[in-house]
C-alpha cells in the first residue's frame, strides 16, 4: 500500500480565542487537517498545529520524500522525513507537518489491520479516560458561570488558563482560583495554566513559587507553564521547591528537545502536543522517556478532534495517562467528526475501539469549516 497523495484542509471561520496577547480571530488559521490517500483506496486523517500556508509549503518540500512510500510504516516513513530535512530547520513547520502525516499513517495502519491505534502501540490499558475541560480564565464571576455550565454538561475535571492570570495582580489571581474551586466543588479536579508561552511573558521564578504556594491551598492538581518556555533552570528549581506538580512542554518538538528538560527534572508532568511534536510515533517515544525520568505523560490538546482522537489512543496505551485535554467551545473539536463526543455518567470519554483512530470526518462539517470538499 503506497502513499498516492496528501491533501491539506485549512480550518478557518470558527477559530476560538487562544488567550494569546496577539489574540486569534475567527478567520485565523492555526490548525490544518491533512488527508493521506493511498493507491489501494484507504485514507487516513491527521491534524497540524500550523497555518495552512505553511503546511502547503511543507508538503511541497516533503512530497519527493513521501510520494510512493509505504503507507503502513508510520515510524520509518516519518523518520525518513525528519532525517532528510534537518538542514531546512528542526522543530518548526516541517516537524509540525510531519506530525499530521504521521497521525494519518497510524490511522491507515489501523484501518488496514482492523485494529485501534492504541492496540498497535502495544496494548490498551483502558477503554475510557477522563477529559479535563480546558477553558480560558475570565473575571471570577464570569469564570464561575462558565465552569458551572461545563459541570452541568458532565465534566469532572477542569483546566483554567491564560486570560488575566499573572497579568494584573496576585489578589486577582487568587480570586479567580477561589471562584473556580467554589464553582466546581471539592470533588472535581482543578488545573491552572498560567500561559507562560505567551509573547513576552514577564513573570519569573519568585512569582511562580509564590503562586504555586497559593494554588496548593486550593488543591490544584498541577501548575502549567508558570515560566517562560526557555527557562529550563528555573523550571527545575521550581519543580523541586513547589508543593504542587509542575507541568509544561507544549511548545517543544521532537524527543531530542524534551530530553534535557527530563534529565534536569524540570517537569512533574510532560505535555507534548501530538499535532506539533512529530505525531504519534514521536509522542510515544517522549512518553517512554518521561517514564524513565519519573514524569507523567499527559498530552496537550488545544487543537482539533483529530488531535483528541490521537490523544485518546495514546492514553489507552500508557498506564499512567489517565487524563486528556478537551478544548471546550471549539467547533474544530465538537463538530468535525460524525457523532461527535459524549461523556458518560462518570464524566469519562470512551476510547474508540474501531480500526485506526476510530473516527470519521463529517464531510459537511469539513466544507463548512474549511470551504473545501473532501
Amino acid at each position: 500500500m503506497k502513499i498516492r497523495e496528501i491533501r491539506a484542509y485549512r480550518l478557518r471561520g470558527a477559530t476560538p480565542e487562544g488567550g494569546w496577547s496577539n489574540e486569534l480571530r475567527p478567520d485565523d488559521c492555526v490548525h490544518t487537517l491533512v488527508l493521506v490517500h493511498t493507491d489501494e483506496g484507504v485514507s487516513g486523517v491527521g491534524s497540524v498545529f500550523t497555518s495552512d500556508q505553511l503546511v502547503l509549503a511543507a508538503l511541497r518540500v516533503l512530497e519527493p520524500l513521501y510520494r510512493g512510500e509505504h503507507a503502513l510504516e508510520p515510524d520509518r516513513v516519518s523518520e525518513k522525513l525528519h532525517q532528510h530535512t534537518f538542514w531546512q530547520g528542526r522543530g518548526g513547520t516541517l516537524t509540525h507537518t510531519i506530525s499530521g502525516i504521521n497521525i494519518a499513517l497510524w490511522d491507515i495502519l489501523g484501518k488496514a489491520t482492523g485494529q485501534p491505534v492504541g492496540r498497535l502501540l502495544g496494548g490498551r490499558y483502558r477503554d475510557r479516560v477522563m477529559p479535563y475541560a480546558s477553558l480560558l480564565m475570565r473575571e471570577p464571576a464570569a469564570l464561575a458561570e462558565d465552569l458551572l455550565a461545563l459541570r452541568a454538561q458532565g465534566f469532572r475535571a477542569f483546566k483554567i488558563g491564560w486570560g488575566p492570570f499573572g497579568r494584573v495582580s496576585h489578589a486577582l489571581d487568587e480570586a479567580i482560583v477561589a471562584a473556580a474551586r467554589a464553582a466546581i466543588g471539592t470533588e472535581c479536579r482543578l488545573i491552572v495554566d498560567a500561559g507562560g508561552s505567551d509573547a513576552y511573558w514577564g513573570n519569573r521564578y519568585k512569582w511562580a513559587l509564590r503562586t504555586a504556594d497559593m494554588l496548593s491551598t486550593y488543591d490544584v492538581a498541577w501548575f502549567e507553564e508558570p515560566l517562560h518556555p526557555d527557562a529550563l533552570d528555573d523550571y527545575a528549581m521550581l519543580r523541586r521547591a513547589a508543593r504542587i506538580p509542575i507541568a509544561g512542554g507544549e511548545v517543544l518538538t521532537r524527543r531530542q528537545a524534551f530530553l534535557p528538560w527530563l534529565r534536569a527534572g524540570a517537569f512533574d508532568i510532560v505535555q507534548p502536543d501530538v499535532t506539533k511534536v512529530g505525531g504519534i510515533s514521536e509522542e510515544r517515544r517522549i512518553a517512554y522517556l518521561a517514564e524513565e525520568y519519573g514524569a507523567r505523560f499527559i498530552p496537550h490538546g488545544w487543537n482539533t478532534a483529530i488531535g483528541l482522537a490521537a490523544d485518546l489512543q495514546l492514553a489507552s496505551a500508557f498506564a499512567d495517562t489517565d487524563l486528556v485535554e478537551y478544548c471546550t467551545g471549539s467547533p474544530y473539536i465538537d463538530e468535525l467528526t460524525i457523532g461527535g463526543w459524549a461523556l458518560d455518567a462518570d464524566g469519562m470519554l470512551a476510547i474508540p475501539a474501531t480500526p485506526g483512530l476510530g473516527i470519521e470526518l463529517d464531510p459537511a462539517a469539513v466544507v463548512r469549516l474549511s470551504g473545501v470538499r473532501l
